[in-house]
């Protein structure tokens, strides 16, 4: 009942939604991250981040996708639960949420250490629920993928996070993941 009101919340007002308190756990990383959302710059994919966050859609969800010196890549809410009958990761990365894609809101903020972009597939209008947070500034990502926020505590927990192998960063063995997901105000 909590998650509902939560989410009729959220899907009402994105200003409400702050920010998020990621609890992170693994072979790799274990601790809390607080991410700051931009919901002045990308208030629709705010929402949709918050709502699904809201929901309990990003719990038990694994970083799939970790290329050192680039970035770490999570929020497959379809295939990415860890827990969910089924997981694999050969499947977790291929996915999105029961939600719609999102329109692109590019910004002049750049991609720095820190930042949380909105992962996509090649349309630029194709963002649903994967998030990524940068290792290393990737300026190369700018005004082509969405900034949605910022890791504001515990980057030491994001530089940890396991990494994968090979040029996909495709993670091998038992992945990190987003044991919850919290909505802060």
């Amino acid at each position: 009942m909590r998650k509902l009101a939560l989410l009729l919340a959220c899907a009402a007002s994105p200003a409400l939604a702050t920010g998020l308190q990621v609890e992170i756990a693994g072979e790799g990383a274990n601790g809390t991250v607080t991410i700051d959302l931009f919901e002045d710059i990308a208030p629709k994919h705010v929402e949709q981040i918050a709502a699904l966050a809201a929901a309990g859609e990003y719990d038990n969800v694994v970083f799939h996708r970790v290329i050192d010196g680039f970035m770490a890549q999570t929020g497959d809410v379809e295939f990415g639960d860890a827990e969910a009958d089924g997981f694999s990761m050969q499947a977790a990365g291929r996915g999105g949420s029961d939600r719609g894609d999102i329109p692109a809101e590019f910004s002049d903020r750049p991609f720095e250490r820190g930042i949380v972009g909105m992962a996509r597939a090649q349309d630029p209008n194709s963002a649903n629920s994967q998030f990524f947070i940068m290792f290393q500034p990737g300026y190369f990502l700018n005004g082509q993928y969405t900034v949605v926020g910022e890791v504001t505590s515990g980057m030491e927990i994001v530089d940890a996070i396991k990494r994968g192998a090979g040029q996909n960063g495709a993670v091998v063995g038992a992945p990190d993941r987003m044991v919850t997901v919290t909505v802060t105000e």
